[in-house]
């Protein structure tokens, strides 16, 4: 009997899992249709699709409002099942502890803010003629800025000194890109982080930080 308990009851944990974090799942299951849409474009059509709904120079200055939830509903390159992997590890523990409201403020904060940051510094760029004008057209959609900002507030989550380790190692993930061959969206990406630490006030009052130790001992038996 115990043997076809165990399926049943590792379903109904997975449905739990998706029910707790309602945002992460509806989103993530946007992306998986918009995804889809993608495929069956042609490659040129895609891109002048996906420009229209890009967060880039042009399309900021004649509608900001629109561009920025659209550009969050795409994926640039057609790969939805890293995404799946990533939200369910990031966006669902985040979902799970800060609730749904202070999640997504954390998601919107860093997706607008490092949006406004890092094409102001391409922007700039323009202007010292660093970079061609063409560049206010450049294609900017995706997930990423939000991503980044939400595993940056995890650190909370965690205790110490598993916290520190954690840290260290989201800074290097993102600093290092920018150190070795910057690109404005490696800009966004810690501006993202920062942003996502920044979040700490949303993070008080939601319970005891995750111990990995404790974990591991009450796995041991």
């Amino acid at each position: 009997m115990n043997r076809f308990l165990r399926p049943r009851r590792g379903l109904e944990a997975v449905v739990a899992y998706v029910r707790a974090a309602p945002g992460t799942y509806l989103w993530l299951f946007i992306l998986f249709v918009t995804t889809i849409a993608l495929h069956h474009m042609s490659p040129h059509f895609e891109e002048r699709f996906l420009r229209q709904r890009s967060t880039n120079i042009r399309e900021l200055s004649a509608n900001p409002v629109r561009v920025f939830v659209t550009s969050a509903m795409w994926i640039d390159g057609g790969r939805w099942l890293p995404y799946a992997a990533l939200y369910t590890v990031f966006h669902a523990q985040a979902e799970h502890w800060l609730g749904t409201a202070r999640w997504l403020t954390v998601c919107v904060a860093a997706h607008v803010l490092a949006t406004l940051a890092s094409e102001g510094v391409l922007l700039r760029a323009i202007r010292q003629g660093a970079v061609p004008y063409s560049a206010v057209n450049t294609l900017d959609v995706g997930v990423s800025y939000a991503l980044a900002g939400v595993i940056a507030v995890l650190t909370y989550r965690i205790a110490a000194p598993w916290r520190y380790a954690y840290l260290a190692f989201v800074l290097l993930a993102y600093t290092l890109p920018l150190a070795s061959a910057p690109t404005f969206t490696d800009f966004g990406h810690v501006i993202s982080v920062l942003i996502g630490l920044a979040c700490y006030p949303l993070t008080l009052g939601r319970g005891e930080p995750w111990n990995p130790k404790e974990t591991l001992t009450a796995l041991r038996g």
